[in-house]
């Protein structure tokens, strides 16, 4: 799905001025950030089932960290992506 929305931050990016390669790094890392609910990936459907989780346990560690990834990646793109083109 990322792939798909990837044309979309790149021309966002073009019509500002921007570098887009900072987009794109935030749309990979919200892409692949999905913390909250088990069938986000794979793996952790298995664990959910293998476990006997309940889908709010998923929710308790998963929206502290979707929060905190994301807060991160909104201050670290910025300094290791520049948004400005030289």
């Amino acid at each position: 799905m990322a792939v798909m929305v990837k044309p979309l931050a790149n021309g966002v990016a073009e019509e500002l001025g921007l570098n887009p390669r900072p987009f794109v790094v935030a749309l990979m890392f919200g892409a692949s950030a999905s913390f909250a609910t088990p069938v986000g990936y794979q793996t952790k459907t298995l664990v959910y089932g293998a476990g006997n989780y309940r889908f709010g346990d998923f929710l308790r560690i998963g929206i502290p960290m979707n929060i905190i990834v994301g807060g991160s990646m909104v201050g670290a793109i910025p300094i290791f992506f520049p948004l400005y083109i030289f």
